[in-house]
């Protein structure tokens, strides 16, 4: 039994059982044995991988979109440029390498990582040396300013709630002693009843309070001082459904096994990020990427390098791989048309 199991076990004796975000958050981020105060979760060695640590070009390509962005809103200076949950800081790093094409957008640039794990700041320190980096507790910090932010794999971490669809209202599911499910009362949630609507008897929803407060706090900083977000998850944009799973050396286990020494995440509900009156445009990530020119970068970097690109590229972008499971959310001030890699628009 680990350490934060018998933390988690001694508080739902104590207080009875707890919601599925009360567990995650728990998991996830308490301060001696959570996932990611204490591992280094990323690559190979780590439990799972992400877009920026399977090829530079994922990062490139994102960097040459936050660019463009910066362009068509007038090139504001200063802007807070802002990664949510920077991981090892390796798309951030790609993100200024291919900046450096546009001089007077990282001159403007003002640096912003939202992070709360020590362990993690110091990884992103170390491979954005030479910048001026800003570390965010908390996203309500961001400077009142124009904001070009962007998060890869950010949101599908963040604590859930989990409701069940009954005849007379919604039931909230809920980890008891054990570690096992349970079902909360029959609670009447009209909020619910709007976001949900037509819902059949039985199935199960998710929300995320944490999400949407973020979102919240970002899209009314785009909608006040302009900008743009970029938001790179798995998910739907109306998706319904449980979600909720565990990832341990690449292959899923069970999330109430080793609770701290395993990642949990959600899919995302992309529509409960579009909020403050914003324009969004969503798209798949293969799409996303195509349309920005991956395969003429993956034969210019062969060209340079003579390393065969293809596995990296189909990796990112094919159907099978991350194309189509992950989605690509542009959260932005105009209705811009068309917006570069949602439109096969030139």
């Amino acid at each position: 039994m680990t350490r934060l199991r018998k933390i988690i076990e001694a508080e739902i004796e104590a207080q009875g059982s707890i919601g599925l975000d009360s567990y995650m958050a728990l998991c996830l981020s308490h301060p001696d044995h959570g996932y990611y105060m204490q591992k280094q979760p990323f690559g190979a060695s780590g439990d799972f991988t992400t877009a920026p640590e399977i090829s530079q070009m994922f990062g490139e390509l994102v960097g040459l979109w936050l660019v463009n962005m910066w362009q068509i809103a007038g090139a504001p200076s200063p802007f807070a440029l802002v990664e949510l949950g920077p991981g090892r800081g390796t798309l951030m790093a790609d993100i200024l390498r291919v900046a450096r094409s546009q001089p007077a957008f990282l001159e403007a640039a003002r640096l912003h990582l939202l992070e709360s794990s020590a362990k993690l700041r110091k990884a992103q320190k170390a491979r954005l040396e030479g910048f001026d980096v800003t570390f965010l507790e908390q996203i309500e910090a961001l400077p009142e300013m124009p904001v070009f932010i962007v998060a890869n794999e950010f949101f599908d971490a963040l604590p859930i709630r989990q409701y069940v669809k009954n005849d007379f209202g919604w039931q909230e599911r809920r980890v008891a002693a054990g570690l096992s499910w349970t079902l909360g009362k029959t609670q009447e949630m009209p909020e619910l009843d709007k976001r949900f609507s037509g819902l059949a008897t039985g199935r199960i929803v998710e929300t995320c309070a944490a999400g949407e407060a973020i979102a919240n706090v970002i899209t009314k900083r785009i909608a006040t001082y302009g900008g743009a977000a970029l938001i790179i998850d798995y998910g739907e944009f109306d998706g319904v459904g449980d979600t909720f799973q565990a990832v341990k050396t690449h292959e899923p286990v069970d999330p109430f096994l080793t609770p701290g020494e395993a990642d949990l995440t959600a899919h995302v509900r992309f529509s409960d990020l579009v909020k403050n009156g914003v324009f969004h445009q969503i798209t798949e990530q293969g799409a996303f990427l195509n349309r920005l020119g991956i395969e003429a970068r993956s034969q210019a970097l062969e060209a340079a390098s003579g390393k065969c690109m293809k596995l990296e590229k189909e990796r990112l972008a094919g159907d099978s791989e991350m194309g189509k499971l992950f989605k690509v959310l542009a959260l932005l001030p105009e209705n811009y048309s068309p917006v570069a890699g949602f439109s096969d628009e030139p």
